[in-house]
């Protein structure tokens, strides 16, 4: 039976475990990444475990997310990260060099690697054949100090891939009709593959697209062979020494295969307020839009930012559009700048913004009350931009500069018709202008003793858990449905400032759901903390989708938080519960969620027992009207973490065990 590539690299890096869907495997991290709006929580969190320098074999962290600086939070998170990177020997890329994602594909990426990130699109480096995974930080943290990461032995989803995008169809057209296939939910513990002969018509920032995006599946990460079309893009980021050929066995065996054809794609968008739904451009042409954006670390290469300023060369926006760009990185502008198209850009009405998340991430460019927004990124859960009830769709940059052209949303393959402009064939550059200047390379450990590490006073130390009870009181302080994302749980924002404190922080846990004149989800919760009573959140499918945020865990656990009983939780967020010492638990009976309202008072007798060495656990409500199974789905690990008081203490334990 032959391999597949996940398979390949999975198998090389396994410290733990077999190779079996299902069970937990331990893996050798190579790389890390970590972003500033998760970052300074890791270090912080990576400082306590008393390792000193990292032992992977290249960290980076990068400050890309919180940039407008409103306030002095945002600077002494940077001056902090910056300070403790050269401490522990990290590569340290400063504000204004670019988004992680693009600069790590740009500059670090390496095929056949692992890469963890404290960011949920750290598998935009499975475009270049690296098996490349978001975690929390607190994980990525672990790993940083040496330690394996753990998870469950995915499955694996071919893609199979043939033919070739026709003109005006874009590399996000690809991924929005697999997540039309695949949905958002559902997908936990499989990994896509990406094989068959369309690939080789995909060039290395198409891929990263569409493993960017992939995220929004719900798989561990997606991965695409690395192939001639990878070996140039390293050969043009002076890079062709990390390049290694990599490939699944012609006979490899997936759990599952979709085959799409490129050829029969055509041009598609997210509606809001969810990437999975899905509607081709036609179905939705003709509403008037008010703002696009085109960037974020989904579309933001060199090529999408090129084919966009070919297109509105000697042309003018409509005066009803308010556009802005993005560049994924300096790199990108830098080339923008020499060649000419940044002029063009500018010329055409269009707003450049920083080489940052930005507006992805709800810092700046919301959109106005009642408005069509169209932009070119990966996430429009509903209130994400800024502005509540927003009408946000996920568009290609090729539909997007369409559209700000006419002022609606249109079908690029229209515009030859309706303006006269044919479509622009943007070739990668042989060789790319490298200038790594605003990258700081890790100081030698002598160097390093003497750096002092800045802690302004807005940085926090997170809490540690405390220890879970024998017997769990608790009170059931917010009922909520399905799909609730991490953005609900914590919302970014103008609040993604106050990360390095989870005590601000916390005061704002699930603040869609306060209503005014009522006690917040926070002080309703620490109200019965300080009672010795547990708070008890209660979800339905797919319970923390989206952001590999940690502190949708974190500030959770901070207000008294202990349990989450949902029909379903997704990877990343169930792992972070773990950590910090919140015990996930999914209805035996999904019809028992509907049993259970919000105020409800619920018991967990011999909690730690059923932790220590049940499949599941009675809950009962206290006023014996009604009892029901909840199931435990624990690794022996997670069983151990938990009992340990969360991963920080489970870490310290092994290193002093």
């Amino acid at each position: 039976m032959g391999k597949t590539l996940v398979c390949k690299i999975l198998e090389p890096h396994l410290v733990e475990g077999r190779l079996t869907p299902g069970e937990e495997i331990a893996l050798r991290i190579d790389q890390t990444l970590t972003q500033d709006a998760t970052g300074t929580t890791a270090f912080l969190l990576f400082e306590s475990m008393g390792v000193g320098r990292v032992r992977t074999d290249l960290s980076v962290s990068y400050v890309d997310h919180n940039m407008a600086g409103f306030g002095p939070e945002n600077h002494n998170d940077h001056l902090y990260l910056q300070t403790v990177a050269a401490k522990s020997g990290v590569y340290h890329s400063r504000a204004g060099n670019g988004i992680c994602h693009q600069v790590h594909l740009e500059r670090f990426g390496k095929p056949g690697a692992t890469l963890l990130g404290s960011d949920s699109h750290t598998p935009t480096g499975g475009g270049l054949g690296m098996l490349a995974i978001g975690a929390g930080g607190l994980d990525v943290a672990v790993a940083m100090g040496g330690g394996p990461f753990y998870l469950q032995c995915p499955k694996v989803c071919g893609v199979k891939l043939t033919g070739k995008l026709n003109d005006w169809v874009a590399a996000k057209d690809v991924i929005l009709k697999l997540l039309s296939i695949l949905t958002t939910k559902g997908n936990v513990g499989w990994t896509v593959e990406y094989f068959g002969p369309g690939v080789k018509n995909l060039t290395v920032p198409q891929r990263a697209t569409i493993t960017n995006m992939g995220a929004e599946l719900g798989v561990t990460t997606s991965v695409f062979p690395s192939d001639e079309q990878t070996r140039r893009f390293l050969a043009a980021q002076k890079r062709e020494t990390d390049y290694q050929p990599l490939a699944a066995d012609k006979n490899a065996v997936y759990d599952r295969v979709i085959e799409i054809d490129l050829s029969a794609l055509e041009p598609m968008a997210a509606c809001p307020s969810s990437p999975d739904n899905i509607k081709t451009i036609r179905e939705i042409a003709g509403q008037p839009v008010s703002q696009i954006a085109v960037g974020s670390c989904t579309n933001s290469s060199f090529t999408d930012l090129m084919m966009t300023a070919k297109v509105l060369k000697n042309r003018r926006i409509d005066p009803m559009v308010e556009f802005a760009v993005a560049p994924g990185s300096r790199e990108v502008l830098n080339l923008l700048a020499g060649n000419g198209a940044l002029a063009d850009l500018i010329a055409s009405g269009a707003r450049i913004l920083e080489s940052a998340c930005g507006p992805c991430i709800g810092q700046g460019f919301s959109p106005a009350d009642g408005t069509v927004s169209l932009r070119t990124f990966n996430r429009n859960f509903a209130g994400r931009s800024g502005t509540k009830n927003d009408q946000v769709y996920l568009v290609s940059p090729e539909t997007a500069v369409a559209s700000v052209l006419t002022g609606k949303i249109t079908d690029p393959r229209d515009l030859p018709q309706r303006v006269g402009v044919e479509y622009p064939r943007i070739k990668m550059p042989r060789e790319f202008v490298i200038d790594d200047s605003m990258i700081e390379r890790p100081l030698d450990e002598t160097a390093a003793q003497v750096v002092q590490v800045l802690r302004g006073r807005t940085i926090v130390v997170p809490e540690a858990p405390p220890g879970l009870p024998a017997t769990l009181n608790g009170q059931v302080l917010l009922k909520c449905g399905d799909k609730i994302t991490t953005d609900h749980i914590m919302p970014a924002g103008t609040y993604l400032k106050l990360r390095s404190n989870v005590p601000e922080y916390a005061r704002v846990v699930f603040n869609c759901f306060n209503e005014a004149g009522r006690p917040t989800f926070a002080e309703r919760s620490l109200a019965l903390k300080s009672q010795g009573i547990g708070g008890i959140v209660v979800a339905g499918e797919s319970y923390g989708q989206g952001s590999s945020r940690e502190h949708a865990a974190l500030c959770p656990m901070y207000l008294g938080v202990r349990a989450v009983l949902a029909k379903s939780i997704e990877r990343i967020h169930r792992a972070n519960l773990i950590n910090f010492c919140i015990v996930p638990v999914r209805f035996a009976d999904p019809a028992d969620y509907d049993r259970l309202q919000a105020g409800d008072e619920l018991v967990i007798d011999d909690l730690l027992g059923a932790i220590h060495d049940s499949e599941q656990v009675t809950i009962r409500k206290s006023d014996g009207s009604f009892e029901f199974t909840g199931r435990l789905e624990l690794s022996a690990r997670d069983r151990d973490i938990l009992l340990a008081g969360g991963l920080l203490r489970y870490t310290r334990g092994k290193a002093h065990g």
